[in-house]
């Protein structure tokens, strides 16, 4: 039985950097809040809490006084560094950087914006916490669809300047932009940036090609994890045999019977040390069954 890890699975650069400032922080010894799950993964994130790491909410941010809180790398809209001002609390922000030049981007759009004739769409999923920063940066105002089917919100009298959460896949917004053109009235603008994470865009293509090659796949991944529901969809669309696991503990030995290869991977919130883990114990299986 071969069990292959996918290399280019597990944490994103955003995320990795996040992790490391928190493990960083909590070894200074002092009480560390993190805004909300510091990764879409709940063993990871269990992983932190033993080392002193508390996630709030942004209620219960708001009622803290001179704490310590991290930004996760999702981001986080205007108010929460307000916030932080008003109520003497140090953050320690580990917004991704692709996440903060998107706002940046979305923000510097908005101040020259003419909402009478202009309008900010988001591709993305609602509620998203990424999405919730990017839509901070309009005072609310920009329009979020999560899909093509969903581009009748969208005001066709005016001018639309289109920009993509980080992590949704690059041929659905193609296909979005080809969508929304094909409605554009004459004299009105249509501008769309290209703002999908290329290191996430080309792990879809590479996932493809690692799912073809073996038999079974088990990709690990946090049942939160937006990115990891779009990213285990790929592995389905070319091999049928794909599983989805949280842990090891979700393995099923008789989905992997009469397989040559097993070959696992994750989202970009899945740990490398969880995927190795689950490698070792179906190692251990066969090599105590055979």
């Amino acid at each position: 039985m071969k069990v292959e890890i996918d290399n280019d699975s597990g944490f994103c650069f955003g995320v990795l950097s996040a992790i490391g400032k928190a493990e960083e922080e909590l070894q200074k010894g002092d009480e560390l809040f993190c805004l909300g799950d510091i990764v879409h993964n709940g063993i990871e994130c269990k992983r932190l809490e033993k080392l002193g790491l508390k996630t709030i909410n942004h209620e219960k941010y708001s009622s803290l006084h001179n704490a310590r809180v991290l930004l996760r790398a999702h981001g986080e809209p205007p108010s929460t560094y307000e916030t932080a001002n008003a109520n003497g609390i140090t953050l320690i922000d580990a917004t991704c950087p692709v996440v903060l030049k998107l706002q940046q981007r979305i923000h510097k759009q908005f101040e020259k914006l003419n909402i009478a004739t202009q309008q900010i769409i988001i591709y993305g999923q609602k509620g998203h916490a990424e999405v919730l920063g990017l839509v901070g940066q309009t005072d609310g105002n920009a329009i979020v669809i999560e899909s093509a089917d969903e581009i009748n919100l969208i005001d066709f009298n005016k001018d639309i300047f289109l920009y993509s959460q980080t992590t949704k896949s690059l041929s659905s917004y193609n296909q979005l932009i080809e969508k929304i053109s094909t409605r554009i009235p004459e004299g009105r603008k249509f501008v769309h940036n290209d703002t999908v994470c290329g290191q996430v865009s080309h792990r879809r293509e590479n996932l493809r090609e690692f799912a073809k090659r073996h038999d079974v796949i088990l990709f690990v991944s946090g049942s939160k994890s937006s990115n990891g529901k779009v990213l285990f969809n790929e592995c389905l669309k070319v091999n049928p045999k794909s599983y989805l696991i949280e842990s090891s503990f979700d393995i099923d030995f008789s989905l992997l019977e009469a397989s040559q290869s097993v070959g696992i991977c994750g989202a970009t919130s899945t740990p490398k040390w969880l995927m190795e883990e689950c490698r070792s114990y179906v190692q251990e299986h066969y090599n105590d069954n055979h």
